[in-house]
């Protein structure tokens, strides 16, 4: 909940404020910097130093009035009005004098939008007048003279209207987004007062939800951490024994090293990915089949051990949770074969039936007693993280094993089309 004495709307009108303290403050250093040239880099002028002078110190009198010392007026378009014609006819006696004092008169760009309506764009037109004749030194007195400064008037009255226009669109989007802000804040405070009268049931279900959310939370990263650190760091331990007894032949060490600095730069990437709860990269760049091939090859190119990949139906977009649970079971599979089976050769078949999409993974390893099996410290976790990723999205885990007889692994899941929630 936002604060009383922080709201949105507060800290937007703090902005506007300190905005229009600087915009108060512009007029009188334009003013000097204009008075300060036209006396130590004087221009042929028609009218006397003193008297510009003179007129100079009028005009900061005039904005000290009416801005400075009484900042409430500028809501009254009356005063302003009155305010703004002065500012123009200051501005351009000034002009007239001395062009230095182009740098005062574009204030009149900014004061415009102390006017009502239609009368901004007037303002703009003759302040774009008042810069151009200064910016060509003064008013013309020959006819070359005259083109250059139709020019410059042309040029400034195309550039200013622009820029007043897109100040006008921001104008109003900004009153927009304020009243937004407003309407916000006034849900905000209906909010709060709602939550008050039901306080009691609101901290129950808080609690119940930030429990069963860390709950969620915690089986998550353990599976993830479990489907990519650990069967991460058991591959690169045994990539990196398999190259300590490789030592003494070059080409099978190299090899060996190679694949475990690949399984750290996956399982990091994975790593990674998991924390942001974002799909694993095999699925971000190829659709289920194709990733499920690529990861049977790597897996056969590190472990030396054949591995087949089949697909039966007709392939299709599923939703990226089933397809996550599918490829989290292949590599769990796959990541206990090369462990535990002392396979010979692995077959992964992925089968699309009309409402149900399954994936088988045997092998020809030394089995082990499938009812006997249960989680163990060191590592006996993966089949229990495989069947609570089947589980959630309604899914089945069978697996049927026995010493000797290798291993068959089949987990079937719901064939929800891609973009089901």
């Amino acid at each position: 909940m936002t604060s009383s004495g922080d709201r949105p709307d507060d800290r937007m009108d703090a902005w506007q404020v300190r905005e229009a303290n600087v915009w108060r403050v512009l007029p009188f250093g334009g003013l000097i910097v204009g008075t300060v040239l036209a006396v130590f880099a004087p221009t042929p002028r028609s009218i006397p130093l003193a008297a510009t002078l003179t007129v100079a110190v009028a005009a900061a009198c005039w904005i000290a009035w009416f801005i400075t010392l009484h900042p409430r007026w500028q809501s009254r378009r009356a005063l302003m009005t009155v305010y703004y014609l002065g500012l123009l006819a200051f501005a351009a006696v000034l002009v007239v004098a001395s062009p230095w004092y182009g740098f005062f008169a574009w204030i009149g760009y900014v004061h415009a939008f102390f006017l009502p309506g239609r009368w901004r764009i007037a303002g703009v037109v003759v302040t774009a007048v008042l810069l151009a004749t200064s910016q060509s030194g003064g008013l013309p007195v020959v006819s070359s003279h005259w083109a250059i400064w139709l020019v410059m008037v042309i040029f400034n009255v195309t550039i200013a209207g622009a820029v007043s226009w897109f100040t006008y669109v921001s104008e109003h989007q900004g009153e927009k987004r304020k009243r937004l802000v407003a309407e916000l804040a006034a849900a905000n405070r209906q909010l709060t007062e709602t939550v008050r009268e039901n306080e009691g049931l609101h901290a129950q279900l808080v609690t119940q939800a930030r429990e069963a959310g860390v709950l969620d939370e915690r089986q998550r990263m353990a599976r993830e951490i479990h489907d990519t650190l650990a069967q991460g760091l058991t591959g690169i331990i045994t990539q990196l024994e398999a190259a300590e007894q490789t030592r003494d032949r070059s080409g099978d060490w190299r090899r060996h090293v190679d694949n475990a600095l690949a399984l750290a730069r996956e399982s990091l990437t994975e790593a990674r990915r998991s924390v942001r709860a974002i799909r694993p990269e095999p699925l971000e760049a190829a659709r289920l089949p194709d990733a499920l091939t690529e990861l049977g090859g790597r897996w056969s190119a590190r472990h030396g051990v054949r591995a087949e990949v089949n697909t039966t139906g007709t392939p299709r977009p599923l939703h990226p949770e089933v397809e996550v649970t599918l490829l989290r079971a292949a590599q769990e599979a796959l990541a206990n074969v090369a462990r535990h089976a002392a396979a010979t050769r692995v077959g992964l078949t992925l089968s699309y039936m009309s409402d149900v999409v399954t994936l088988d993974v045997r092998d020809d390893g030394t089995g082990f007693d499938a009812e006997a099996a249960a989680p163990k410290p060191d590592g006996g976790y993966g089949l229990t993280a495989m069947r609570q990723r089947v589980t959630e999205v309604g899914g089945r885990l069978d697996v049927e094993s026995e010493p000797g007889g290798g291993t068959a692994i089949s987990a079937s899941v719901p064939a929800l089309p891609g973009g089901v929630g």
